[in-house]
């Protein structure tokens, strides 16, 4: 016989004491360290155990004694059960430092770090609608209270189009509003899923990978463009095209509305084919130049460029690598992940020379054209693999850069870059990050050569555990 799973007890009257690691919070019962989501430092909650190990547990709040002081409502009706937005009950000044400690911890525990030199995290101007980007997905499962699901089963359509729900990679939250994204971008999302459900158009079923409906991805500027793309499992035009084209007569912001045909197993599309339906193939975005005698800065982004998801935080957080680059006019700059050469072209009226390096070919496309369009004739850039990229002979080739920037994805950069760039020892290294873990474990292996000196997190993200974060390395000669 199989032995019974052990009950796991319920801890009564526990004192939520900090904001910890994937925007769960922390309390510690005789020396366990308990994680559990949805509560605020300050709280005092009976936890019921899920989860045990030998050093810590996972728990879920089901009481509250008494509310803590850093707690506010939460904006967003769906709080609780989508997998984002996990501190929005918690104030903001309070998010801010539980983001600076994050960064603080992760470069001192893991990449003994002298974070003297660290500067205040800079927040966020707008917390709610400061998103340019949202990904969202059909599923043939919503997640639905019992009651609710019986409806829609009576009604004969099960599907949901919203987010993942946490620990559920099949199952999909139905959104009605997102306090992520500006108008119209909940009208449009909610219009989508209506006119699927009502002309039974099949959503995407992960488990069996069947019917033709699978991600929704909505796009805007602060100019005021707007892009939709619709991602379906295969190419039946007579189904899709009239949804399409439903977007295009009732929504004029449109400028640009695309589809994609995804066959395989998983949602990543950065290798497949983007479609023109109505409108041009790209956005533009414009952004303030960093010497103020310039005019503004105008980039073109394409559906599968990278750009970063809050636009005003973006500003700032190229004004901070532009400040701590110290750029001289005679320069050779290095902007590694460059994707549509936002920051190289930020900083290249400052220098002699800009080379720009990126793995999706298109978004290099993108960037020289944004070079183009803003009378860069300094710059180079280059489509790779960064590691097989940047070599000895490249930076022969190229010239051997006085200043690094790097912006690498969340994975970090690889330790053949590493390795390069500490072989090549630029006078100074600028590492722009979406994660303190990996920068910490690079900084590590780039300390010998190089010191960290000033340090400046970036909230790019409210209402969320992400933070990112700008460190300066300087060259010890």
């Amino acid at each position: 016989m199989s032995r019974r799973n052990k009950e796991l007890p319920l801890l009564r009257e526990v004192v939520v004491e900090d904001a910890g690691a994937e925007g769960k919070a922390v309390a510690k019962v005789d020396g366990l360290v308990v994680f559990v989501p949805f509560v605020v430092p300050g709280d005092v909650v009976d936890i019921q155990l899920y989860k045990k190990k030998k050093n810590y547990a996972e728990g879920r709040a089901v009481h509250f004694h008494r509310f803590s002081q850093l707690r506010v409502d939460a904006c967003c009706p769906h709080f609780g059960e989508c997998g984002g937005c996990k501190w929005q009950t918690m104030k903001y000044e309070a998010q801010l430092d539980a983001k600076q400690r994050q960064v603080r911890d992760a470069l001192e525990r893991l990449g003994q770090v002298d974070c003297t030199m660290m500067r205040p995290i800079c927040g966020s101007d707008n917390i709610y609608f400061y998103r340019n980007k949202l990904e969202f997905t059909f599923s043939t499962r919503a997640w639905l209270p019992k009651s609710q699901l019986l409806e829609t089963e009576a009604n004969g359509h099960t599907g949901a189009l919203g987010f993942h729900v946490p620990q559920f990679f099949d199952k999909v939250l139905p959104i009605e509003k997102c306090v992520l994204q500006a108008d119209p971008s909940n009208d449009i999302r909610m219009a989508v899923g209506r006119y699927a459900m009502e002309h039974n158009l099949p959503f995407y079923d992960i488990r069996n990978h069947t019917g033709l409906l699978r991600n929704l991805v909505l796009r805007c500027s602060s100019l005021g463009d707007w892009m939709v793309i619709l991602i379906v499992a295969s190419d039946d035009r007579e189904l899709f095209f009239p949804l399409l084209e439903m977007l295009h007569a009732n929504f004029p912001q449109i400028t640009s509305l695309q589809y994609i045909i995804n066959t395989k197993f998983n949602d990543s599309y950065s290798d497949l084919e983007v479609h023109t339906y109505w409108g041009t193939p790209f956005i533009e975005e414009q952004m303030e130049a960093w010497c103020e005698h310039e005019g503004p800065l105008r980039f073109i982004i394409n559906p599968k460029s990278f750009y970063q998801t809050n636009s005003p935080q973006a500003r700032k957080l190229y004004g901070f690598v532009a400040e701590l680059a110290e750029l001289r006019p005679d320069d050779i700059l290095y902007d590694l992940y460059t994707g549509t050469g936002t920051i190289a072209l930020f900083l290249a009226s400052q220098v002699k020379r800009v080379v720009g390096i990126e793995y999706v070919e298109e978004a290099i496309a993108d960037a020289h054209h944004n070079a183009e369009r803003n009378g860069f004739t300094n710059t180079a850039f280059f489509a790779g693999d960064m590691a097989k990229v940047l070599t000895r002979q490249f930076v022969e080739e190229n010239g051997r850069p006085d200043v690094v920037v790097t912006d690498p994805p969340r994975a970090g950069m690889h330790e053949a870059v590493v390795r390069q760039l500490l072989d090549t020892a630029p006078r100074k290294i600028v590492y722009v990050s979406c994660n303190p873990a990996t920068q910490a474990r690079d900084l590590k292996l780039l300390a010998e050569r190089y010191d960290v000196k000033r340090i400046q997190p970036v909230d790019m993200f409210p209402h969320t555990h992400h933070v990112e974060n700008v460190a300066e390395l300087v060259r010890r000669d």
